[in-house]
């Protein structure tokens, strides 16, 4: 397919998700199934136009002047691609597949609207109705902030140091422009993509079916790392999912102690034993009923909770589900929070610790929530995060925004990585 055709097949893409209100994975894949001409190649630049579309929504549609799926598809490839109108005019020219060439109208909007002069809201690339949570988070920041969710994310991985070295896949992955992450101590970071191009199929390296990667945001790896679990605890990671921080809890303990793994959606929990398997993690549980758990009330060393949350720290990522995020769905969340950390503290033994991550940058689901469990249950403290922070990552302070009352936040901006939250709580009593 030419440039025109991708273009044409992004904007028909972007109707059906207009249309049909379905995350973009899904409308990706029917386009792909109903267009089996197209390639791999061809797949994967209509994806980066549509998932750049989705990510400068608002400023895309600023710049051109409409809301259309095509003006957000054209001003995508101007903000993102560097392209201009001549360019786009030229590509477009002569091909059948492609959509009209750039309007009078549409360069006249281009020519006027300049997005410095923009409302802060679209700068932001923000619904009108996330502006107060960004603010409340992030201050005089918040606009910078949420324009660095709306950049492409690069692709982070963990080694799995039980059996490799970061170095050695460091040699491994040379091809990708692999380099150290920043941080985490076992990260490894591909950079964004350029262009048209697509993130390496990493996957399918002899290397990550050997075990001796995984793929992992460097800021969940960061939140496991803060987690400190020692070789001989018994740690619970109350809402495993698929197992990422799972994993990276068996490496910190170095296969030894027990790891129980439970989720309370059971599918959430079916690639963990692949990953297990694949990584040699011996010293992990897989436990999907809560009244499996009993034996563990009051009896661990630490008990993580990854807890369900509005996703905001990963809109980069997952720019559809910016636009489809309401505050009844963050309200729903917030409840499930406040229940799932007051039945897990049930875990911890006395002197044990209770880790509570959100991959949110919303202050109710974060911090808010830690102020509000700490009054519910006043046996439970906070540790010092900056000095443990320091203890981690000595001298990288600014890389972190550290909370009043409790807790950490990571982000795009601060520390390259996804939103994230951390709070680590101590029982004393």
């Amino acid at each position: 397919m030419r440039i025109g055709g991708r273009i044409q097949a992004a904007i028909e893409v972007l109707e059906d998700i207009d249309k049909r209100h379905r995350p973009v994975a899904d409308a990706l894949k029917d386009w792909g199934v109903s267009h089996r001409f197209a390639g791999s190649g061809d797949r994967a630049a209509i994806g980066n136009i549509v998932y750049d579309a989705l990510r400068h929504r608002r400023s895309a549609a600023f710049l051109m002047g409409e809301e259309t799926a095509r003006a957000r598809a054209f001003g995508a490839m101007l903000l993102e691609s560097g392209w201009t109108l001549d360019r786009l005019a030229e590509a477009l020219e002569g091909d059948r597949f492609a959509p009209p060439p750039p309007t009078e109208a549409e360069r006249a909007a281009v020519a006027d609207n300049r997005l410095e002069d923009a409302a802060p809201e679209v700068r932001a690339d923000l619904p009108d109705w996330c502006v107060a949570p960004f603010t409340t988070s992030f201050g005089d920041d918040w606009v910078a902030e949420a324009q660095a969710m709306a950049l492409r994310p690069p692709l982070d991985l963990r080694v799995n140091v039980v059996r490799a070295t970061r170095e050695r896949m460091l040699r491994t992955l040379e091809e990708f422009s692999a380099a150290s992450a920043n941080l985490a101590p076992h990260g490894i970071r591909i950079p964004p993509i350029a262009g048209e191009g697509r993130h390496p199929n990493v996957q399918a390296e002899p290397a990550f079916q050997q075990g001796f990667f995984e793929v992992q945001d460097e800021g969940s790896q960061i939140a496991a790392e803060l987690a400190g679990a020692r070789p001989g605890e018994t740690v619970l990671d109350f809402c495993a999912g698929a197992g990422g921080k799972t994993l990276a809890l068996s490496v910190a303990t170095q296969n030894s102690g027990r790891i129980v793994a439970h989720d309370a959606e059971k599918p959430r929990l079916a690639p963990i034993f692949d990953r297990l398997r694949r990584a040699e993690a011996t010293n992990v549980e897989v436990v999907a009923r809560l009244r499996e758990l009993d034996d563990l009330k009051g009896a661990c060393d630490l008990v993580l909770v990854d807890a369900p949350c509005t996703g905001s720290g990963t809109w980069r990522r997952r720019p559809d589900a910016k636009w489809r995020l309401s505050q009844r769905q963050l309200d729903v969340r917030l409840g499930e929070q406040r229940a799932i950390l007051d039945q897990a503290a049930s875990f911890v033994r006395v002197n044990g610790r209770l880790a509570y991550i959100t991959c949110s940058v919303f202050e109710a689901e974060n911090g808010a929530q830690v102020a509000a469990f700490l009054e519910r249950n006043p046996g439970f403290a906070p540790v010092d995060h900056r000095a443990l922070w320091e203890e981690h990552f000595p001298g990288r302070s600014d890389k972190a925004r550290f909370h009043e009352t409790a807790g950490l936040m990571l982000s795009p901006l601060k520390s390259g990585t996804d939103g994230f939250f951390f709070a680590l709580l101590e029982r004393r009593g």
